[in-house]
């Protein structure tokens, strides 16, 4: 029997700032349409393949929940089997939540864009709505606009003369962009959130110029009527050293008003030897700085999707986070808004001139169960005596999988048997092959037929030279590991997105009503 935790004490954690990781196990889709503000979708589908990231020191207090879908047992017995030797179960699970009158939050990030949203009320960051953004970006020459999203984001849908600078590269890049101080610049994202944490940020650095974010991003632009772009490719340019000094300077002074705190490497090794406390370590710069040097240790989280998506990278609410930028405006910028959102965060000065690691960082995994595989050479060969299962997330299934697949949610395999033809041979795919080991393991019990996994994944499937089908023709379970987001994409219903922006005006609400948050504006 799982020990409970009850809602108000993980409320009581959040307040006080106790170590705590309050881990919804539902797939995304559910959790979009209801949570507390702090959870961390973790879904039991992918759990091992993430937990030892997100949640690393196993003696931290887990709180699991589900939706009286029966997730939180099996989750348990797999943290068990990995060590973690704090984990409980929220008493009630959602409803439990619910009864004791306690807020649930809707969408995803929702604890970063309710910031966002407090930052707008308390700063009244200056912003223009879509009309009249377009009649400034058609009649005025001295004006810049920054798309603060990552660059995929931006390729798939832009505002007219717009340049990527994702958000924390900002303050570091604005400058060398516009360095006519009567340059007016325009911030924009998809929504609301980056869009206001980015001309703030700009504000608080100090810039002369006339910053705005826009109204309502790409969705205020699409509901005005007005047309996007796609496929841009206007990247920020390379920083001067002067710029990237006054950079620097501004982005430390935004950082000591937050309360941000610089340490060296030799108070980096005295947290991380601190066992009774977690200790994140994030490298705030591009994905492509990273890869060609990182300090060891250290995660790729570049420091605007960091800010946006905390509850991804820290669902340890309470943990110590230290950033690591050569560059240094990015790192300070990052943690200034870290710690008005209730972290405890530090700013690495120096540590890029020891060994570096070169390359993206594997995620850390478990011992895999050790199942039978089959080649995608084999399988190429009897493809069509085999029902192959691919339990990538639905969007990489339609992006391309080994034809005729079905797709299904790990989490969900019994669902499966319904559906399946009988009397045929299984084997399971997913992106590199790991989870297709782990979803072996579990559907082998639950049939006669052989079951296996393919070596390498689709990955191997792709490199011997297999062709791909597209679109998701066949389900064998519910298809609701992602949650369809209104702010993505160009084919949009105008009522979701309308929903979506009334939700987010009415966040600031939410977190008078919550209480428990613990946000600061500066």
């Amino acid at each position: 029997m799982i020990s409970e935790t009850a809602p108000a004490d993980v409320r009581l954690a959040w307040i006080t700032r106790q170590e705590i990781a309050l881990i919804d196990l539902r797939e995304e889709d559910p959790f979009a349409k209801d949570h507390p503000l702090f959870a961390s979708q973790l879904p039991l589908s992918r759990l091992e393949l993430e937990i030892l990231d997100r949640v690393p020191r196993r003696d931290t207090k887990i709180v699991l929940y589900d939706n009286g879908e029966g997730l939180v047992a099996r989750a348990a017995e797999r943290l068990a089997r990995l060590g973690y030797s704090a984990v409980t179960a929220l008493a009630g699970g959602l409803e439990g939540w619910r009864r004791a009158g306690l807020e649930l939050f809707q969408d995803v990030n929702s604890a970063s864009k309710a910031f966002g949203e407090l930052v707008e009320s308390r700063r009244h960051t200056p912003s223009v709505p879509a009309p009249d953004a377009k009649a400034l970006i058609e009649t005025e020459p001295n004006l810049v606009v920054l798309d603060a999203r990552r660059f995929e984001e931006y390729q798939t849908m832009s505002i007219p003369r717009g340049v990527s600078v994702p958000g924390a590269e900002l303050v570091l890049r604005a400058r060398e962009i516009a360095p006519d101080p009567s340059t007016t610049i325009i911030v924009n994202c998809a929504g609301r959130t980056r869009s206001i944490i980015g001309a703030q940020s700009l504000i608080n650095a100090g810039l002369p110029n006339k910053v705005y974010a826009l109204r309502n991003g790409t969705i205020g632009w699409t509901l005005a009527g007005q047309d996007l772009e796609h496929g841009r490719d206007g990247r920020f340019p390379q920083t001067s050293p002067d710029r990237e000094t006054e950079a620097r300077q501004s982005a430390r002074a935004v950082s000591y008003r937050a309360g941000v705190k610089h340490i060296d490497p030799r108070g980096l090794d005295i947290l991380g030897r601190d066992a009774g406390r977690t200790l994140y370590r994030f490298d705030v710069r591009t994905p492509e700085e990273y890869a060609a040097g990182h300090i060891p240790g250290f995660r790729s989280a570049p420091g605007g999707q960091l800010v946006q998506e905390t509850d991804v990278f820290a669902p340890v609410r309470g943990a110590r986070i230290v950033l690591a930028d050569d560059k240094g405006a990015r790192a300070d910028m990052s943690a200034s808004w870290l710690a008005q959102m209730g972290w405890e965060v530090y700013v690495l000065n120096g540590g890029f001139d020891r060994d570096l690691e070169r390359g993206p960082r594997r995620p850390t995994r478990p011992a895999l169960p050790d199942v039978p595989s089959l080649t995608a050479a084999e399988l190429i060969a009897g493809g069509g005596d085999l029902i192959v299962i691919d339990v990538a997330t639905s969007a990489q299934h339609r992006k391309g999988h080994v034809p005729g697949a079905w797709f299904a949610v790990r989490a969900s395999l019994a669902q499966a048997l319904i559906v399946l033809p009988e009397g045929l041979d299984i084997v399971f795919t997913s992106p590199d092959g790991d989870l297709a080991r782990l979803a072996a393991a579990d559907f082998a019990p639950l049939t006669r037929q052989r079951v296996s996994a393919l070596a390498g994944g689709t990955a191997a499937w792709i490199a011997a030279g297999g062709p791909l089908e597209t679109g998701l023709p066949k389900a064998a379970t519910f298809v609701d590991d992602i949650y369809r987001r209104p702010y993505e994409g160009t084919d949009n219903a105008a009522e979701a997105m309308q929903a979506y922006l009334d939700w987010e005006y009415g966040l600031v609400d939410q977190l008078a009503r919550d209480g428990a948050h613990g946000f600061y504006v500066i």
